[in-house]
């Protein structure tokens, strides 16, 4: 009896550990996809960019002949990327770069889908847990090539 519990507790472990395993790529993979920036001024495509993921502006919402905001560079920030070499961690995030386009300032940046199927951002200097992570949504709408909403 003792040893038929003990395989049926074997068993359920490794069942269990199964499931999360064959879960943990599909969550990473949920990264991909269109994003709002917090704010809701901008729409993040995040893409497979050889083997690491990517992400560049497809999508800045501004008012009725109002120009493409510029980046540091004096460059249009539409199309610019700003997430770059985000590889795995294996826990369903990804760990990579981010730039602010406005300053230049390149972060560290660590991705992944909470529960709710929200983007977090968490950027940070040097250390994760020296940063701030910000929520971003599934954008379902449609963008032009330049950036504007249809």
């Amino acid at each position: 009896m003792f040893r038929y519990i003990h395989f049926a507790a074997f068993a359920c472990s490794v069942a269990l550990l199964a499931s999360v395993l064959a879960v943990a790529p599909a969550r990473a993979q949920n990264v991909l996809g269109a994003w709002s920036t917090p704010d809701g001024r901008g729409v993040v495509a995040i893409e497979q960019c050889g083997d690491a993921l990517c992400g560049r502006i497809v999508g800045i919402f501004r008012a009725p002949g109002e120009p493409i905001p510029k980046d540091v560079h004096g460059a249009p920030q539409c199309g610019l990327t700003i997430i770059s070499k985000e590889h795995p961690t294996g826990d369903g995030a990804w760990l990579g770069q981010v730039v602010d386009p406005r300053t230049g300032t390149v972060y560290g940046a660590k991705l992944w889908v909470d529960d709710r199927g929200d983007l977090r951002l968490r950027g940070f200097l040097g250390l994760p847990m020296l940063g701030e992570t910000q929520i971003w949504h599934h954008f379902a709408g449609r963008l032009t090539p330049a950036c504007e909403r249809v």
